[in-house]
């Protein structure tokens, strides 16, 4: 018997100042607060846990405006798929995202959290 193939459903387009985007956003935040201290998370792998696999550089736009969020999401805990610390420039002072890292145990050298893969929080695995 022939499997039936489902229609890909696709994520509808989100726009900064959209409905969507307030519960695109409230979902991104809402997986950062999970992130244990010392630990870090890529963009992506937010993205894949809310069913938005394609979607890392939104993840980056909400984490863009995280500081501005009550309660507090820690988008210094949210880093490139590399472990780069991309998002450095939207905090207060560049070195900030560093200095919050490094307070929780994260070892930072030249924008690069050090050793990332022991560090690395996978949503997935907690969704």
């Amino acid at each position: 018997m022939a499997k039936a193939k489902l229609p890909k459903e696709k994520i509808s387009n989100i726009k900064p100042s959209g409905n969507k985007d307030h519960s695109f956003f409230e979902m991104v935040f809402e997986v950062a607060r999970q992130i244990p201290k010392g630990s870090v998370t890529s963009y992506g792998a937010i993205a894949a846990a809310i069913g938005a696999k394609s979607s890392a550089r939104m993840v980056g736009w909400a984490m863009n405006g995280a500081h501005k969020i009550k309660p507090r999401v820690p988008a210094h805990r949210v880093v490139n798929r590399q472990g780069l610390l991309t998002g450095k420039f939207h905090f207060e002072y560049p070195e900030q995202m560093q200095e919050l890292l490094e307070k929780e145990g994260v070892r930072v050298v030249n924008d690069k959290v050090v050793d990332f893969k022991n560090h690395f929080w996978d949503p997935m695995e907690h969704v």
